[in-house]
């Protein structure tokens, strides 16, 4: 094991999209794990919109501290514990830093068990965050209903992937909203949503009137803006919006389009946003009825991985580049050797 640790320093707070003056990359000491620490080798780093907040905040948590390591998810292999809960050779996921090398808290880092023959990525991709925000999102929030015509923004991203086909599950006709034929086709091809709106080439407002003409019973936002807007302009009578994020508005110090309320009113609808933090309870059922509709062929997941550590602001950037290829769990693999 090295002296030291290759790690993503925070130097400023992000103006706008500059990530390139915000982050850099560095060599720091080998970090060493206090009492009821482990050390932890990083093998997958977790990539996410949210993680733009996590710079700027505080949000939902504070800020990232300046100077420091940033902040994500983590799968790693533990090679030094002073815990009696974790051995070395362990496999555990937690937050944990864009590091070589991470200290984590035992009471912090959840073991991942043998994933039955299953890549290691499936723990991030399905069963981690993203199934379970689409999971809270959809079910609990949402209360996604057979017969209700269910549209999600950001589809094929790791959360909005995923909500569609839970939608689907219940019965719903479901309609995604991506930036790519590539990726419409994706959606209603391999993932089986009913129609998919290209939001770059067709005008989302007119083509939803086509597909819904009674409305959209349940909107899953992950994206605001202009897009939000346009299906928010066709909710239907006592529609749902459900705020999981608007990813559009994060760089941008003054928000391009506002969501607008009005046809919330005028239809008596409702907005409800969360925070999978809120719901950390919901995760066992989550991971439990994910994993049957994976045995059943009834769900899809794609991991999306970028290689070494180095490479991880330019994956990340691609998060809010319009139209950027990626699909499903974005990650990067920081160990070769990971499976």
């Amino acid at each position: 094991m090295s002296d030291t640790n290759r790690s993503w320093i925070l130097v400023q707070r992000p103006v706008g999209d500059d990530f390139d003056a915000a982050l850099k990359f560095r060599e720091l000491p080998m970090p060493e794990p206090g009492p009821d620490e482990i050390l932890v080798r990083t093998l997958y780093l977790s990539l996410d919109p949210a993680n733009r907040g996590w710079m700027a905040g505080p949000t939902y948590i504070p800020a990232v501290p300046l100077d420091g390591p940033m902040w994500g998810g983590i799968q790693g292999r533990v090679v030094r514990s002073n815990s009696p809960d974790f051995q070395q050779g362990d496999i555990v996921g937690g937050f944990g830093s864009w590091s070589d090398y991470c200290v984590l808290p035992a009471s912090g880092a959840n073991r991942i068990p043998d994933m039955g023959g299953l890549p290691l990525t499936t723990a991030l991709s399905l069963f981690g965050g993203a199934g379970g925000t689409a999971y809270v999102g959809v079910l609990d929030v949402g209360q996604a209903k057979a017969g209700e015509t269910f549209v999600v923004s950001g589809a094929a991203g790791s959360v909005g992937s995923l909500a569609g086909q839970i939608a689907k599950i219940q019965g719903c006709t479901v309609i995604g909203i991506a930036g790519s034929p590539e990726k419409c086709a994706w959606l209603t091809g391999e993932l089986g949503f009913d129609h998919a709106i290209d939001y770059k080439h067709e005008n989302v407002r007119k083509r939803l009137a086509e597909l819904c003409p009674k409305g959209v019973d349940l909107y899953f936002e992950n994206v605001g803006g202009a897009v939000g807007n346009a299906v928010i302009a066709n909710l239907a009578q006592n529609g749902r919006v459900v705020l999981c994020g608007m990813v559009s508005q994060y760089n941008n110090s003054k928000p391009e389009a506002e969501l607008d309320m009005l046809p919330v009113l005028l239809k008596a609808g409702t907005v409800k946003g969360f925070i999978l933090l809120n719901h950390l309870d919901r995760l066992g059922e989550a991971s439990m009825k994910l994993a049957g509709w994976l045995a059943e062929g009834k769900i899809k997941y794609h991991a999306d991985i970028a290689d070494g550590l180095e490479n991880a602001l330019t994956a990340f950037k691609s998060l809010f580049t319009s139209g950027a290829s990626h699909r499903g769990k974005l990650m990067v693999r920081v160990d070769p050797a990971a499976n």
